[in-house]
């Protein structure tokens, strides 16, 4: 399996185009925290956690579908939101985070790699380099 380095992905960071704008980033929690903290550098807009599991940390279903873990406690309607997860592979934890955001405006999805509105790959799994 061929890893990417920092400086590589980080690019793609720098260089993506969104062709939205948005008032907020929503990571999906836990995965999609580190990419959202990338993402608020670039566009300077608030972050919030959506605390969302399906998977253990080997990535093995935790659960049947994807389950919330904490009440949202932010104001997102009539919102812009920009969603971030860092790996899709079926997308239920994308489409069950927006079916909970219903009532933002719009919801634009970002993944790191996978199928997203934005990705950066959408190619075989490989290691974040920002995972130990």
């Amino acid at each position: 399996m061929y890893d990417k380095t920092f400086e590589e992905v980080f690019e793609r960071f720098r260089t993506i185009p969104f062709n939205e704008d948005f008032d907020m980033i929503v990571a999906i929690a836990n995965g999609g925290i580190i990419p959202a903290a990338i993402l608020n550098q670039r566009l300077n807009i608030e972050i919030q956690l959506l605390k969302i599991n399906l998977r253990d940390s080997n990535q093995k279903p935790k659960y049947d579908s994807p389950q919330l873990m904490a009440p949202i406690d932010f104001d997102y309607k009539n919102k812009r939101i920009l969603l971030v997860e860092d790996r899709v592979k079926t997308g239920a934890s994308l489409l069950y985070a927006c079916k909970l955001l219903e009532g933002a405006t719009y919801v634009k999805t970002f993944a790191v790699n996978g199928k997203a509105d934005y990705a950066l790959y959408n190619e075989d799994c490989f290691k974040f380099p920002w995972l130990l």
